[in-house]
């Protein structure tokens, strides 16, 4: 994988928690923002909440027969203030105009420093600065929209280091800006966003710090990362450095019609959830955020077929039984030297507590729907609550409670225990 089909992935990494669902400006979740690969002043007072001013990681690459060299990406937003104001110079939180409204927001800008073609010998000590700056724009006749960028100042240094056959690489990201800053708002206006590292290496490729070779176990025991993990990101030659912690070959599923922001969340369900969302939310959520907008706008649009392709996808074709040579579990299980079949009844009494309706099903008596048997051969029964009003509702669409049998008391068939 080059390091351009590496970024689907690194993008994920830079965008996530930038906007959680609703992904509306008013919602609580929505308030508290920037929680990942945040770097800030490294003169902050207390009150300021400001995160570590620095990122390292340490990551090992075998040579070749010529010397190696890596070129770094430094990838990062930055904050970036859309403050609206209204005719008089004043700012509100939002303003109306031509049946649209604009909201007051912290959007971000992207940035990537590249470094290219750093030896695989010595240090590199590379300064960073990214201007800020202030753009206007006309909302009518009502007012404008002001957005504004602060300057940040970091520094970006590799230096590189034998450790027997194998060279250790550092790769560390310091946060400089040079002025005090004194609240939580100064603070993140000063800090860099999502930032993280992809590596590409050049005549020499990267070892596994998750799963290193034998010969590599003990160099990479002695590789420290801090608040960056490095991954090998789908070859041997690119390396993503994440403020998460990945596997090796993180890659975003081809099914996925876009991005999120919540990468922890299924986007089943989140599209899902945004297609519930009523006019005046989906209203709000364009408002915004430009990216939200576009969440909005392709769930509202997804094909049947499209949404569909969400649901679930086998990445492997081999099927995990096959009926032709495999036979299935039995459908009946013995419990206390009773045979408990489909029809049965059973008095359950619940033991492991792995959920909380447990509670609720503790001597309460129930049929037995069906007795099935999971892939690792442990036994299960399906049933439905007798005194359940929905109990038939449940069997029409299949939706059974299951219980292991030692959790379940065989009752006789007349149901002359029933009595609780």
């Amino acid at each position: 994988m080059t390091v351009e089909a590496a970024r689907a992935v690194a993008d994920a990494v830079l965008y996530e928690g930038y906007l959680l669902y609703p992904y509306r400006a008013s919602a609580a979740k929505n308030r508290s923002r920037w929680q990942f690969g945040v770097l800030g002043p490294p003169s902050a007072a207390w009150p300021a909440f400001a995160e570590d001013p620095r990122m390292a990681m340490r990551c090992l690459l075998l040579p070749r027969v010529r010397p190696g060299s890596v070129t770094i990406h430094l990838r990062f937003l930055q904050l970036q203030s859309r403050q609206v104001v209204d005719a008089q110079g004043l700012s509100v939180p939002s303003l109306r105009w031509a049946d649209e409204t604009v909201l007051s927001w912290d959007e971000a800008v992207e940035h990537e420093i590249t470094v290219d073609s750093l030896p695989l010998l010595g240090k590199s000590d590379i300064p960073v600065f990214v201007a800020g700056g202030t753009e206007e724009e006309p909302v009518g006749s009502v007012g404008q929209v002001v957005r504004r960028r602060w300057p940040l100042t970091a520094r970006l240094r590799a230096s590189s280091e034998p450790d027997g056959d194998l060279t250790r690489l550092t790769v560390s990201v310091t946060n400089e800006h040079p002025v005090a800053v004194g609240d939580k708002e100064e603070a993140i206006r000063h800090s860099l966003l999502g930032a993280h590292l992809l590596i590409e290496a050049h005549d020499a490729t990267f070892v596994s710090m998750q799963d290193p070779p034998p010969a590599a176990a003990t160099a990479a025991a002695r590789c420290q990362q801090e608040r960056c993990w490095p991954v090998l990101a789908g070859s041997d030659t690119v390396l993503l450095g994440a403020p998460i912690i990945l596997y090796d070959h993180p890659a975003v599923a081809e099914q996925s019609p876009g991005a999120l922001f919540d990468a922890t969340e299924i986007d089943e369900i989140l599209t899902l959830r945004v297609m519930t969302m009523t006019d005046e939310e989906k209203a709000e959520a364009r408002a915004t955020d430009p990216r939200a907008a576009a969440i909005v706008d392709r769930c509202d649009t997804l094909t049947p077929a499209e949404l569909q392709s969400l649901h679930g996808t086998r990445l492997d074709d081999t099927p995990w039984w096959d009926p032709a040579t495999d036979e299935p579990g039995p459908d009946w299980v013995l419990v206390d030297g009773v045979r408990v079949e489909k029809g049965s009844l059973v008095r359950v009494h619940p033991n492991r507590r792995a959920d909380a309706q447990d509670l609720f099903f503790a001597g309460q008596v129930a049929r037995v729907t069906n007795v099935v048997s999971d892939v690792d051969g442990d036994t299960h029964v399906a049933l439905v609550l007798v005194d359940d009003p929905a109990a038939d509702l449940h069997d029409w669409y299949g939706r059974y409670f299951y219980f292991a049998p030692d959790e379940l008391e065989p009752l006789p068939a007349s149901g002359e225990e029933h009595a609780c």
